[in-house]
C-alpha cells in the first residue's frame, strides 16, 4: 500500500519509482525516483510533509558525467573579506 501509494505520488507529475526500501539509520525509507525536473519533485516533497505524518528529504543524484561537468567549469567567486 505504502508503495502504490508513493508511486502514484511520484507519477501524477510525470516522474517514476525505480525503487523503494526499507532501511536503518537516518531514514526509515529510501526511494530512488526519476523527475522531469526539481520543482517536480519538491511538489511532491512538499505534498507528502504537508500531512504531517512522514518527513521527506530530496537528495539529487548526479551521474559521473554530470559531476566531470561539474568539475571542467571554473564558478567566478570571492571569498567574503579576500
Amino acid at each position: 500500500k505504502r508503495r502504490d501509494a508513493a508511486t502514484a505520488a511520484v507519477e501524477s507529475v510525470g516522474g517514476s519509482m525505480d525503487a523503494m526500501y526499507y532501511s536503518f539509520g537516518d531514514a526509515d525509507v529510501v526511494g530512488i525516483c526519476d523527475f522531469p525536473d526539481a520543482a517536480s519533485a519538491a511538489a511532491v516533497s512538499m505534498m507528502i510533509n504537508s500531512s504531517g505524518m512522514v518527513k521527506v528529504s530530496l537528495s539529487p543524484l548526479l551521474t559521473v558525467e554530470e559531476i566531470d561537468a561539474a568539475a571542467s567549469k571554473t564558478p567566478a567567486y570571492r571569498a567574503p573579506g579576500s
